[in-house]
């Protein structure tokens, strides 16, 4: 039997960095150190290292919460700032034709992460914030970006666990098969009350230069009086104009591009 590898000090370090989420944005060093799994003293160690450096920061009550230091070197992720610079104009345009909740998400592993998001005031209530996660098959953004990602990953995706939220999130593996095809041949997807009863997403892929599908953009609009058709064609308008600003040429227009918005 092979012995338990012991945390390594980077492990430690980065452990510290993971006690910090969006339910516990700050935590004083007795939690750091629970929630870290470390020695009280390791803790106050790896702490004091993390905060002169700057990735934490101390308040007057001895609280600590995530520093700016970590903020300037998440900017220089290609998937992150910068794409949100470039998609910004093109998000903003499709929040003034629909006055509904935009995001922006792109694909970390099995769940969808959101790196914009215009809130409209009067719309639907929705579950997402920037930085926030979910399974890909349970969102707009999701199954837009499950649909073009490897066949080998979407077969492990399909017959892993797929979490469930309300009655109407996808759950059938041979259902989420056809959603994703359907997802291919239209260009567009759509997620019917998957997360909440109330709310319905459209979304559509980002392609960045060489082609493949990097990011997805998405409305969120409440489920009743959802018009499906008319959204299609305005969340696909927005994806190919950041695909564009990201130095995509297509040579053939995007499936379903034939002047008839399909829905999935």
């Amino acid at each position: 039997m092979t012995a338990p590898t012991s945390p390594t000090a980077p492990d430690r370090l980065l452990s510290v960095l993971a006690a910090f989420d969006h339910a516990h944005p700050a935590l004083s060093l007795t939690d750091i150190s629970r929630r870290a799994g470390l020695s009280l003293t390791t803790a106050h160690r790896l702490v004091g290292a993390l905060t002169r450096w700057g990735a934490l920061e101390r308040d007057a009550s001895g609280v600590y919460h995530v520093g700016l230091r970590l903020w300037e070197v998440a900017a220089l992720a290609p998937r992150g700032l910068a794409l949100r610079q470039v998609a910004l104009p093109f998000l903003e345009d499709l929040y003034e034709a629909t006055h509904e909740n935009v995001q922006l998400a792109v694909r970390d592993g099995s769940e969808v992460v959101y790196i914009e998001w215009l809130a409209a005031r009067s719309s639907v209530g929705v579950h997402i914030r920037v930085g926030a996660r979910w399974p890909l098959h349970a969102t707009g953004v999701g199954l837009a970006l499950l649909a073009h990602g490897a066949p080998e990953f979407q077969e492990a995706y399909r017959t892993g666990p797929l979490a469930s939220f309300t009655p109407h999130t996808i759950t059938d593996p041979q259902l989420l098969r056809r959603v994703l095809a359907e997802v291919r041949r239209t260009g567009a997807a759509v997620s019917d009350r998957q997360v909440t009863d109330d709310a319905l997403s459209v979304a559509a892929p980002v392609h960045g230069r060489d082609g493949t599908v990097t990011a997805a953009v998405s409305v969120v609009v409440p489920y009743a009086g959802a018009r499906v058709p008319t959204l299609v064609p305005a969340v696909r308008l927005a994806a190919r104009g950041i695909s564009r600003a990201l130095g995509w040429r297509p040579e053939i227009p995007l499936a379903g591009e034939d002047g008839h918005p399909h829905g999935c």
